[in-house]
C-alpha cells in the first residue's frame, strides 16, 4: 500500500477531549473519529488493526470447535421479557418502538437471542454440546462514555454462547473457551491475565476476566505473589483469619466523648489520636429484605459486591441520610453498632479478634471509646465483604496478596440454567425426558483489546503494536521522492515484500523526512527501512525497531530476508 494513495489523518497536537493514551493516539494516528459521545468511526489504519485482531480471534475460536453465526442487532422486548430481564437491565439498554409501537432494543447482548434461536433448532442430546458465536456490534448506553474505543456506546464485539446436556459438559465447554482465550491473547502479543471475577446483570454462578496489564488500566486486580489465584477487585477474597482465643482481660470500660463536626475517618482518628485500624466504620444498606448494618475498619473499604453475594441478596444500595439517621438516631458520619436494635449486623473478618474499638455513638457529634464485640453489641454473621489490598493474604495458600492495574477485554460465564429455564430451552435426552440445556457465555471486545495493546504498549512518539496487530509490518521510507535511485530502492524492496506475503506500507509523499519519521512513530508499524544517502553512495539501508529503538544497516541486496528475518524474532 503506498501512503500517498492510504488516508492516514494524523494530527499533530494531543485532541482536547483525550484523557488516555489508547483514545489520544487512536485521534492523532488518524485511526478513529468521534461521531457522537462514544460513538466512533473507524477509518482505514484502525479497520486494518482491528480486522486483524478479529481474525486472531476468529481463527482461535473455529480451532476451539465454535460455529460462526450472525444474530440481530435490533431484538424484540418479548425475548426480554420472556428471561425477566427487560425491566432488570437498566438504563444501558436503549429502547425504541416501531411504526406499529412494537418496542424493540439495540442489543447490549445477545443471551435471549441465542436462546430462542437455539431452541427453536435444537431437540435431541445427540445434537448437543454446540458452540455459536459471533463478531457483531453492540450498543450499550453509557451513563459516561469515556476513553474513545475503550468504553464507547456502540463497539464490536465476539460474543459465543455453548450449550451442554449437562453440567460437566458445560465446564468442558468452559475450560475449551478458556484455554481458546489463552491462545488469543498470546497471538495478540498482550500481557495478561486471567481472573476470577463476579458474573454481574449477565448472572450466572462462575466467570473469569481476562485482564490486559497496563498501569493506566481502570480495573484493579488481586493476585497472589506465590500462586496462580487472581480475581477483580470486585471478587478478590481475603483468608479468614484462625479464630482468636477468648481473652476478655484487656477490655476497657467504654467512654463516651465529644467529637464536634468530626466524622470522617481522617479527622475522628486524629483528634482521638488512635490508628484507623481501631476504628469501626458503620454502613447502613438498604436490601432486599429491609436493611443491614456492615462493620469494617477505619483503614479499609467495604466491598459491596461481595457484601452482595454474602447475604445473597440481587439488591444492596448505600442507604441516603434520611434512612442513616432513622435508623441510628444520628447522622452520617456517627453511625455506630452499639444499642442498635432489630437489624442484622454483618462485621468483616478484619475486626474479628480486635478490642477497644472507636465506633460512632449515634448521636450527633459523639463517639464511643473502647467498644468491644459481645460485650457492647452482637453481630448476626462474620464475613469477607472489605476489597483486598497488598499485603493481605491469599485465600488459596495464604502467602502475600497483590494488587496491579489491568484492562478488561474479555469475559468468560458459566450461565447453568439461567436462560434456559426461563426460556424453555429444552432437549429430549436418551429416554425421551425433556432437560433444560446449560449454558455458557465467553465474550471479548475487539476494538478495546486493540486500544488496551496502546495502553500496554507506547511511548511519547506513538504507538508501539505487536506485529500480529499492527496495520503494516513494514514502513519503506524513502528520505527524498525526487531523489530517482532512492526511488528505485525502496520501490524493489515495496515490491519483494509485497509479493513475499508481507504487509508493507511505502511512504511515498514528498514531505520532509522528520514528518515521515514522526507519522512512522506514530502510527506504530514495527519496523522502519529507510532508504536514504547511504543506499545511494555505500549501498545499504538502515532498520530500525520501533519497538527497542534499535537501528541497524544492511546491505540493499539483503533488505529483504533481513526484514523477513527480524519479524520472524518479534512474532
Amino acid at each position: 500500500m503506498r501512503y500517498s494513495k492510504f488516508l492516514i489523518p494524523t494530527l499533530r497536537e494531543d485532541p482536547a477531549e483525550a484523557e488516555v493514551a489508547s483514545h489520544r493516539l487512536m485521534l492523532r494516528a488518524g485511526m478513529i473519529r468521534k461521531l457522537a459521545a462514544g460513538i466512533y468511526s473507524t477509518l482505514p489504519l484502525g479497520e486494518r488493526v482491528i480486522k486483524k485482531t478479529a481474525q486472531i480471534v476468529r481463527e482461535e475460536m473455529n480451532r476451539a470447535g465454535a460455529l460462526e453465526v450472525t444474530l440481530p442487532f435490533v431484538q424484540p422486548a418479548e425475548l426480554w421479557q420472556e428471561s425477566g430481564r427487560w425491566n432488570v437491565y437498566g438504563k444501558e439498554m436503549l429502547r425504541l418502538k416501531d411504526r406499529n409501537d412494537r418496542e424493540f432494543c439495540l442489543g447490549p447482548t445477545h443471551e435471549e437471542v441465542i436462546t430462542n434461536l437455539v431452541k427453536g433448532v435444537i431437540s435431541s442430546y445427540k445434537q448437543l454440546p454446540v458452540n455459536l458465536y459471533q463478531i457483531h456490534t453492540k450498543f450499550r448506553d453509557e451513563i459516561r462514555p469515556r476513553f474513545g474505543v475503550m468504553r464507547a456506546r456502540e463497539f464490536i464485539m465476539k460474543d459465543a454462547y455453548s450449550f451442554d446436556t449437562d453440567e460437566e459438559g458445560a465446564e468442558k465447554s468452559y475450560r475449551h473457551m478458556y484455554d481458546a482465550y489463552c491462545r488469543i491473547f498470546e497471538r495478540l502479543g498482550l500481557k495478561f491475565r486471567a481472573v476470577e471475577a463476579d458474573t454481574g446483570p449477565i448472572g450466572g454462578n462462575f466467570s473469569h476476566e481476562f485482564m490486559v496489564l497496563a498501569d493506566t488500566g481502570e480495573d484493579v486486580i488481586v493476585a497472589c505473589s506465590n500462586c496462580d489465584y487472581a480475581a477483580n477487585m470486585e471478587k478478590a477474597e481475603i483468608k479468614p483469619p484462625d479464630d482468636p482465643e477468648k481473652n476478655n482481660i484487656d477490655l476497657k470500660k467504654t467512654e463516651r466523648v465529644e467529637t464536634p463536626n468530626i466524622k470522617t475517618v481522617d479527622e475522628v482518628t486524629a483528634f482521638l489520636r488512635v490508628s484507623p485500624s481501631k476504628l469501626i466504620k458503620t454502613l447502613v444498606f438498604s436490601c432486599d429484605d429491609g436493611h443491614i448494618v456492615a462493620l469494617v475498619r477505619g483503614d479499609h473499604e467495604i466491598n459491596e459486591v461481595k457484601l452482595r453475594n454474602f447475604i445473597g441478596c440481587d439488591n444492596v444500595l448505600l442507604a441516603d441520610e434520611d434512612l442513616v439517621e432513622e435508623l441510628t438516631h444520628a447522622p452520617r458520619g456517627f453511625a455506630g453498632p452499639v444499642g442498635l436494635k432489630d437489624v442484622k449486623i454483618i462485621a468483616d473478618f478484619g475486626l474479628k479478634g480486635g478490642t477497644n474499638f472507636v465506633s460512632g455513638g449515634n448521636e450527633k457529634d459523639i463517639h464511643i471509646m473502647n467498644v468491644n464485640f459481645d460485650r457492647d453489641f452482637s453481630v448476626t454473621r462474620f464475613g469477607d465483604i472489605r476489597c483486598a489490598g497488598d499485603g493481605d493474604p491469599c485465600p488459596r495458600c495464604g502467602q502475600v496478596l497483590e494488587t496491579k492495574r489491568g484492562i478488561e477485554v474479555g469475559h468468560i460465564f458459566k450461565l447453568g440454567t439461567k436462560y434456559s429455564r426461563s426460556m424453555n430451552a429444552t432437549y429430549l435426552d436418551p429416554g425421551g425426558e425433556p432437560n433444560h440445556m446449560v449454558m455458557g457465555c465467553y465474550g471479548i471486545g475487539i476494538g478495546r483489546t486493540a486500544a488496551a495493546a496502546i495502553e500496554q504498549s507506547h511511548d511519547e512518539n506513538g504507538i508501539i503494536f505487536p506485529e500480529s496487530i499492527a496495520p503494516f509490518s513494514v514502513l519503506v521510507l524513502p528520505v527524498d521522492t525526487t531523489e530517482k535511485i532512492q526511488m528505485e530502492i525502496a520501490e524493489k524492496i515495496y515490491r519483494e515484500l509485497t509479493a513475499g506475503g508481507i504487509d508493507v506500507l511505502l511512504d511515498d509523499r514528498d514531505e520532509r523526512p522528520g514528518i515521515k519519521f514522526k507519522d512512522a512513530d506514530m502510527i506504530g508499524v514495527p519496523l522502519r527501512l529507510t532508504v536514504g544517502r547511504n543506499a545511494v553512495k555505500g549501498n545499504n539501508v538502515d532498520i530500525k525497531s520501533r519497538k527497542t529503538g534499535e537501528i541497524r544497516q544492511v546491505p540493499v541486496e539483503d533488505a529483504v530476508s533481513a526484514v523477513v528475518e527480524s519479524l520472524g524474532e518479534s512474532s
